[in-house]
């Protein structure tokens, strides 16, 4: 295993102990490490986690923006201790947390931490996106530790720093059980789109933050569960576009999972009779074609910008005009360089050029397929739709 690196000098695993993971029981739990680096110098930085399911974790981004006077953070995550180290260096060179700002609707990846990261700077503006929801029981933010007399909500009660940052929407739309929103930041000192979902870019190359810990890569680049998990940089790699493939598709075509009988053989072998290697348990078997798929979602040289198929999928599968909508919008910002999502790379190489080529390919090609890697997705998506628990009409007038 990699050493144990992380965001700054001196941070002990105290600092790395994330106390409410319970409330969303993902991957690492409660030891969450963090990757601290400069995104556009003097202007925008970057502190990355990892998050997931089953090992098939990708990166999670808490963005800090420079604003007139102190700084922004954008997409919040769980406020470590390293991570306020890190974020206590910038106030150092570039005034207060001003501001923290909740960008998306549905995101419980950012939601669930906005209080206690709230808490850690108590002088900072609070704003969240219109429509806050939870499920299965809808609860005020207030109970989630976030200080309602300091929050307000985007558009309804002002913008934040409108000197220097333009705010767009994309939704909202109804998902039956809540909405779809999410709020983009335009950046100009940067020439940054801050994003949360809406769009992603993902590199052939794992992220830096698995050199912190390389084992999700390691337990998915392996064929069978009594293989050993052995460090490579080509096992790296190969677990690293499984895992991409996972996340994008959940269950991609040339996956199966083996049957109990061989599953259980394969286990508990000599050398895998620990918890960092699930004892031996691997219930996927890969076929034949894997890094092809894998391929068509990766890039080599630059990181492959595109809509996320989850959010394709399953949550605009209908609503194709909003997103192209809300393209057409960027398209007109004329200073945009960069996009900074909150998964996977950044930043990502994106102009008013790149946005009409997207635009050209979207609209190119078919939206939201049901056939080969996307039939899983198709399946929820139409179960969900004969339920009558998504509406077949999600765009909300306003």
């Amino acid at each position: 295993m990699a050493g144990d690196l992380s965001a700054t000098e001196g941070v002990s695993r105290d600092d790395q102990v994330w106390p409410w993971w319970p409330l969303l029981p993902l991957y690492p739990y409660g030891r969450r490490r963090t990757v601290f680096r400069g995104l556009i110098p003097g202007q925008l930085w970057s502190l990355e986690q990892l998050q997931g399911v089953y090992y098939v974790a990708v990166p999670v981004r808490l963005t800090v923006a420079k604003v007139p006077g102190g700084l922004m953070l954008v997409n919040p995550l769980p406020p470590t201790g390293e991570v306020r180290q890190a974020i206590a260096g910038l106030e150092q060179q570039h005034g207060p947390v001003r501001s923290i700002v909740l960008p998306t609707a549905s995101g419980l990846e950012h939601k669930l931490p906005l209080g206690p990261l709230a808490r850690a700077f108590p002088d900072a503006e609070v704003w969240v996106c219109p429509g806050q929801w939870s499920f299965p029981v809808q609860l005020p933010l207030a109970w989630l530790g976030v200080p309602a007399g300091r929050t307000k909500v985007l558009f309804d009660d002002g913008l934040p720093h409108g000197d220097v940052c333009e705010w767009l929407t994309l939704g909202p739309l109804d998902l039956g059980v809540g909405r779809f929103q999410e709020v983009s930041c335009f950046h100009r000192p940067s020439g940054a789109l801050l994003v949360t979902d809406a769009l992603v870019g993902i590199s052939a190359e794992p992220p830096a933050l698995f050199d912190l810990d390389p084992t999700p890569l390691l337990f998915h680049a392996r064929e069978r569960g009594d293989e050993p998990l052995t460090d490579s940089a080509e096992a790296r790699r190969r677990g690293w576009a499984r895992l991409v493939l996972f996340a994008s598709y959940l269950r991609p075509e040339p996956l199966e999972v083996p049957g109990l009988p061989e599953l259980l053989r394969d286990a508990f072998k000599p050398g895998l009779r620990s918890l960092r290697a699930h004892f031996g348990l691997y219930p996927f078997r890969w076929l034949p074609g894997w890094q092809a798929a894998a391929d068509g979602l990766m890039g080599s040289e630059a990181p492959r910008l595109q809509v996320a198929p989850v959010l394709e999928r399953l949550v605009l599968p209908r609503a194709q005009a909003a997103l192209l909508r809300w393209l057409h919008e960027l398209g007109d910002l004329a200073e945009l360089r960069w996009l900074v999502p909150a998964h996977y790379s950044a930043p990502v190489t994106f102009t008013p050029e790149t946005v009409e080529q997207l635009l050209t390919s979207l609209q190119q090609r078919d939206w939201a397929p049901s056939s080969e890697n996307w039939e899983f997705l198709g399946s929820i998506d139409q179960r969900l739709l004969d339920l009558g628990i998504v509406p077949d009409q999600p765009v909300i007038k306003a």
